[in-house]
This record gives C-alpha cells, structure tokens and sequence, in this order.
C-alpha cells in the first residue's frame, strides 16, 4: 500500500470520526426553534386619579400614593398638573416625579369644549386642547380623554353627529401635531354621545387612523348599551378602559357618577365586560375611576391599596 494511499484513509478516518461527534451537536443546534415571543399581559393596571381627588393630595403625593400601593399607570387630571406647575413646579420636575416612582402617566381627563355648536367658543376649546397636548407631550402622555364637554346637560342641543364626526377629526389633527391621542369618551348620561352606537360612528366617520374610544363599565350601563356590542368595535380602537362597579339596587335612569364602587363590590358583569375587549396582541390599560364620597372620607393610602387589591381580583382569570 502506498504512503498516499495510507495518508488518506488516516484523513477519512478522523473526518469520519469528527462528523460522527460535532455533527449530532449541530444538528441539535440547528432544529432548536428561537424562543417564542413572549405574550403582552392581557391588562394593565391603572390608577384614575379621580379615585383620590377628594382627598386633595395635589400632584405629588397622588403620585407618590398610586405608586406605594403598586401602581405603574396612572390617569391623571390637567388640572392638577397645570395648578403643580403655577404652584413652582415645573415640567423638568413633574418628569423626575413620574420617573423617581416609576410611573407612567397612560391618559390625562381634560374637559376643552371642543365639540359645542358655537364656533367662537369652540375655537377657544381648540386653543385650550392644543395648549394641554403640548404639556401632556412634555411629561410622556400620550392620550388625553375628551368627552362631549358642554353638549352634556339636558338642555344641550343635539348634535348632528357628521358634525361631531367633523370636530373629533379637528381635535385628532392636533394629536398629530402634538403626538397626543384624543380618546373619544362616551359619558351615559350625556344628551350627546351616551351609546356606543353613537362614538363608534363619529369615530369611524372621521376617517382617521388614530381616531379611538374610552368606554366604562358605568357608562356603558349608565347609557343602555350592551357589552355583547362590545366586539364590534374593533380591537384596535380601545387602549384606555374605564372600571368601576355600582349596586344592584339602583337603576340606569337613577345612578349618578358617586354612586361607583369598586370592582367586585356590586353587580355590574365586569369579566364579562373584560373578555370582550380583551386582545391578545396588546394590553389593555384598565383604569379605575369612582368618585364616591364614601372612599372620600378614608386614609387616601387606604384606597389606594384596596383599589389595587380590587382590581387584581378582577382581572383575575380573565
């Protein structure tokens, strides 16, 4: 047998053997799958500041409070964080605030007339919205709700809702130029825009991409609306959800907004209601808002945390 000979059954050899021990370690390499991204919480638990806004703590300590009982959401109110600012504060401390708590502030509740029939005051309404976006903007917010402020009462006149189609596509086109999305918020009470009939239509008749609905569970009562219309609106349309409970003993044409309780504490079909909305490629911020005197007059720490032990329980299973 020649030396060449020799030499290459020496080198078949070892490639023979080297295959046989990398090979099963590649090939079990190459048919592991990359991890499967993870799925986004189905909710996000938030704090509206209206659950405090009795206890008059001011921009700080409602802060400060929401996120010593867990929260990393907040709904806060315009009108706080402008009285802040002529107070001393300023914008450069509201953001160490939020980032010192490690909060993030998810929607603000302004009330800008910005859907009234008069054209002077609605102007103005324009000009108060915009001025509002621009300061949201400068703390992170990226919403800000904007119900039908001013067409609300008894005695407000209807309004065509082309019309109120027309308007909540003036108020998106400042969102574009602020980076701050008008909710369109849907009160039961009001003489406009108290169904969800009626919000989806303005909104899908703006005909603008960013256009969205802020719903509550008592205002979805409150207005004669059915959950099982819920899945109609379209999952994109929801990022901000109001919660709350109300009684048994108390009927839609009767319940006022200080009537709200905390989930779990009366009869409203609130898992339900969150099946419905829920989406499997984002999380839903739920936001509890009530304005009940009761919770009013306790220790504002107290409500805090049972507002967050309230709402852990509702989204519980769902």
């Amino acid at each position: 047998m020649s030396q060449s000979v020799t030499r290459r059954q020496t080198l078949a050899t070892i490639t023979a053997a080297l295959g046989t021990s990398l090979s099963p370690a590649v090939a079990s390499s190459a048919a592991i799958p990359p991890p499967a991204p993870m799925a986004p919480a189905p909710f996000a638990l938030c704090l509206n500041m209206s659950t405090l806004r009795g206890h008059k703590l001011g921009f700080v300590k409602e802060l400060e409070t929401a996120s010593k009982a867990g929260f990393q959401h907040v709904e806060i109110w315009i009108e706080t964080l402008q009285q802040y600012i002529k107070s001393g504060g300023t914008v450069a401390d509201a953001r160490k605030v939020l980032s010192d708590q490690g909060i993030r502030v998810e929607n603000a509740i302004g009330f800008a007339p910005w859907i009234i029939d008069d054209d002077a005051k609605r102007a103005q309404g324009l000009d108060q919205m915009k001025r509002e976006m621009e300061l949201l903007a400068q703390i992170g917010c990226k919403r800000v709700a904007t119900p039908s402020i001013g067409a609300q009462t008894p005695d407000s006149p209807s309004i065509d809702l082309k019309k109120a189609a027309e308007r909540y596509r003036a108020i998106l086109e400042l969102g574009d130029q602020t980076g701050v999305v008008p909710q369109l918020e849907m009160w039961g009470f009001s003489k406009n825009l108290s169904r969800l009939s009626e919000v989806m239509y303005v909104a899908i008749e703006t005909g603008h991409p960013s256009a969205r609905l802020l719903l509550d569970i008592y205002h979805i009562f409150k207005g004669g609306t059915s959950i099982d219309s819920l899945p109609l609106v379209g999952k994109p349309a929801i990022e901000v959800f109001h919660v709350n409970d109300y009684p048994a003993n108390m009927t839609r044409e009767v319940i006022t907004d200080a009537d709200r309780v905390y989930p779990g504490d009366g009869v409203a079909p609130i898992k339900e209601t969150l099946k419905r909305i829920k989406d499997p490629n984002k999380s839903i911020i739920v936001s509890l808002e009530v304005f009940n005197k009761n919770y009013y007059a306790q220790d504002a720490m107290t409500v805090a945390k049972t507002s967050m032990d309230k709402m852990k329980k509702m989204v519980a299973g769902v």
